[in-house]
């Protein structure tokens, strides 16, 4: 498995270390983030922070963490914090007052507006200065507060962000206008002076419209997340002392048996001990179809009882939850960062400073050229209000959210951005083959004696596998209960590593193993070798028995490939990925599997601690993805450079995995590439489009041939477009069409 952690990905999270998340009010731009992480990371116990733009969220690691020390440290540098709530906050309040405000700005400089273009058409009317004074101060200074607010605290910290720029843009607009209407002539014939509260007024408009949009599609990329935690009932139904009664969600506790009725949400993990039905998992897992459950089974909270009668023992509760460990994943990875949103930062931290440099050699230039001092003031201010570098801020986290969000829908759990960006750029991909291109739950196809009977053999086998979890094991033990032979007791038993196990029966040392271990004992197997090699070619495994030295017969076993294998396999070379195969079973079994997959590397007979060096040497090769099972598969998973963790809804809290996939679909390899690509893509774009605002806009805006007005509407519309492409990702669905093609999203 990925041995990265979330936060930063270089670094290892200690025993002693916590992360805390907490939510951040007043950040505007990337600038923001940059004093937020540097406030922040102050604090004695810090080790680590990492701020999200598009999620106003922090998340700090450390030791001994004070939420109220870090609090303290965010306000000082003129930021609130908080404590991110269990569930998310009703948001419809501060919509609909955002919005207000946007059509009281709108409302108050229209009229100035109309005036400003009646004058430019030559007509005598216009407004009165006073009047357009009296309609742009409460815009100025009421709805455009909250510029003035974070200006302050920015330089109170000695830092700037977008409102110091939008503040001195405006303000100075709104300055110029009111000085000269208080010491212009204002006799009956003296021309109307050049007023520009209409610039001042309408910028801010605009920049509070792009606010209020860019605020509904940000919350929007937190959809996944909500529709996750909404998945949580608020009550359940137990069973206590033969009575039921429904109680609070958060009042359950282990072992409370939960009942479940036809069409209801499950309350909490658990083991099914009564009943039996369909469940739909597929708003956790992704699965499309029910799933059957019998006694025995496990239940996810969060899943719908389709048409059963269900009673369960509850096994987990809280935030131990495979619900609530899945939203921990996903909040993870969209409060992580990417080591190219560090760069933007980074740049963001000097951003600022440099565009008022820029914005006053501006002013000084044109006033040198022989401008008046209102086109000099304006053409600076429009590269004051350019510049804001919200789209910068947003680019990268907004694409990181959407994208993990639509992969965790579709069952994929992507840990980082980290994960993210390693697997944007795989180009090999390794595969485990028992569980992970196998359905992992073998049975017994033949028992080939070469001395003795069959029941002989079984018995001796089963004693030997009694206590063993293997999947071959399971199979011999199975089928032993079924012919109704029970197994001896043994002494001494031995795993043997990449062989087989050995114990003493009877008072005999027997052994249960692969080609290697008889090798190892140079025992002959005759006849048999024949018949092995025939089974192996069929691709059945083959393990040889063994009795106080002699060879008393082979018995084989057939596991049947995933339905979806040949399909995920195909998928990946078309997407130009290589495929091998890392089994430690032999070659003739390997080279079965792989011919009717279609995978053309194979390296067979491998030992555990083998695939992590055959991974380290395919590294060597290209970026490497190990597709394993998380157990046996582990030194390689960790070798790799992105660890694939095949898993089922219950089994989600790989900690140490890049990406977990919630059902055993192999189709969700290529798939989870794919967004991974695609994400990759839009946060690229999201950039280019940033930066090309400013690159574009600056020089333009300095020659004076865009005005503030539209300088504010164009900052507002960079970084809605980058919001707003970076949305198109919520359309995306693991299909085979996404495993042709990661172009198009």
């Amino acid at each position: 498995m990925l041995k990265t952690p979330s936060l930063p990905p270089a670094r290892r999270q200690t025993a002693a270390e916590t992360s805390l998340d907490l939510s951040i009010g007043g950040m505007t731009c990337a600038s923001c983030v940059r004093r937020v992480e540097r406030a922040l990371g102050k604090v004695a116990g810090v080790t680590s922070v990492s701020v999200n733009l598009a999620t106003e969220l922090a998340r700090v690691t450390g030791a001994s963490l004070s939420p109220a020390a870090l609090a303290a440290a965010a306000e000082k540098a003129g930021f609130s914090a908080s404590a991110v709530p269990e569930k998310p906050a009703d948001i419809a309040d501060q919509t609909r007052r955002e919005a207000l405000h946007v059509v009281l700005a709108f409302a108050l400089s229209t009229p100035l507006v109309v005036s400003m273009a009646l004058h430019m058409a030559g007509s005598r009317f216009h407004l009165p200065g006073w009047s357009e004074a009296l309609l742009a101060t409460p815009v100025q200074f009421w709805l455009g507060a909250r510029f003035y607010i974070a200006a302050w605290a920015a330089m109170r910290a000695r830092a700037g962000n977008m409102d110091l720029l939008v503040a001195i843009g405006t303000s100075a607009a709104y300055g110029l206008s009111l000085g000269t209407l208080l010491w212009a002539p204002s006799g009956p014939h003296d021309p109307a002076p050049p007023l520009y509260f209409e610039s001042s007024a309408l910028l801010i408009s605009f920049i509070l419209l792009g606010k209020f949009l860019e605020g509904r599609a940000r919350r929007s990329t937190a959809d996944s997340i909500r529709a996750l935690m909404a998945l949580r009932p608020d009550t359940a139904r137990i069973r206590r002392d033969g009575v039921e009664q429904d109680i609070p969600i958060a009042q359950l506790r282990l072992g409370d048996l939960v009942v479940v009725r036809p069409g209801e949400r499950i309350a909490a993990d658990g083991t099914l001990i009564e009943g039996g039905g369909s469940v739909d998992e597929s708003l956790i897992t992704g699965e499309s179809l029910p799933v059957e459950k019998q006694p025995g089974a496990h239940l996810t909270g969060g899943s719908i009882n389709a048409d059963g009668w269900l009673v369960l023992r509850v096994s987990a509760i809280g935030s131990e939850t495979t619900l609530a460990r899945i939203v921990r994943m996903v909040e993870g990875a969209q409060a992580s960062k990417a080591p190219i949103q560090r760069l933007v930062d980074r740049v963001s931290a000097v951003f600022v400073p440099v565009v008022i440099g820029l914005a006053t050699l501006t002013l000084l230039g044109w006033m040198l050229a022989g401008a008046s001092a209102s086109v000099a003031l304006l053409s600076a201010i429009a590269v004051l209000v350019i510049a804001c570098p919200c789209a910068l801020g947003l680019a990268t986290p907004t694409a990181i959210m959407v994208g993990t969000g639509a992969a965790a829908q579709a069952g994929i759990l992507i840990k980082d951005a980290e994960a993210l960006g390693q697997a944007h750029s795989v180009d090999i991909v390794v595969f485990d083959k028992t569980g992970t291109l196998t359905e992992g739950h073998p049975s017994v196809s033949a028992i080939v004696p070469a001395m003795g009977t069959s029941a002989t053999m079984l018995r001796i086998a089963a004693s030997l596998q009694a206590g063993s979890e293997h999947p071959l094991a399971r199979a011999v033990c199975k089928l032993a209960a079924q012919e109704g032979i029970a197994p001896a007791m043994v002494e001494e038993f031995r795993t043997l590593p990449g062989r087989g196990v050995s114990a003493t029966v009877q008072g005999s040392m027997a052994l249960l193993g692969n080609r290697r271990l008889l090798d190892e004992l140079r025992i002959d197997p005759g006849a048999l070798d024949a018949v092995a090699l025939d089974l192996e070619r069929r691709g059945q495994t083959v393990s040889w028995l063994i009795l106080a030295q002699h060879l008393l017969g082979l018995i084989a076993f057939a596991d049947t490939v995933k339905p979806s294998a040949e399909a995920a396999i195909a998928a990946l070379h078309r997407q130009g990925i290589r495929t091998v195969m890392l089994t430690g079973d032999s070659q003739g079994v390997a080279d079965a599997v792989a011919a009717r997959l279609g995978i053309t590397e194979v390296q067979a007979g491998v030992l555990p601690e083998g695939k992590a060096l055959a991974i380290e040497a395919l590294c060597r090769q290209g970026r490497v993805a190990m597709v394993g099972d998380g157990i046996n598969d582990a030194p390689a998973l960790a070798a790799a450079d992105l660890g694939i963790a095949m898993a089922t809804g219950t089994d989600v809290a790989m900690e140490t995995a890049g990406i977990a996939l919630l059902r055993g679909d192999l189709a969700l390899v290529p798939a989870a590439l794919d967004i991974a690509r695609r994400t990759q893509a839009k946060i690229r774009e999201g950039l280019f489009w940033a930066f090309a605002y400013n690159v574009i806009g600056i020089p333009l805006a300095a020659a004076g041939l865009l005005s503030p007005v539209l300088s504010g509407a164009a900052m507002a519309l960079s970084s809605i477009s980058v919001i707003a492409n970076a949305l198109l990702l919520r359309r995306w669905k693991p299909s085979s069409g996404n495993a042709v093609s990661s172009t198009q999203a």
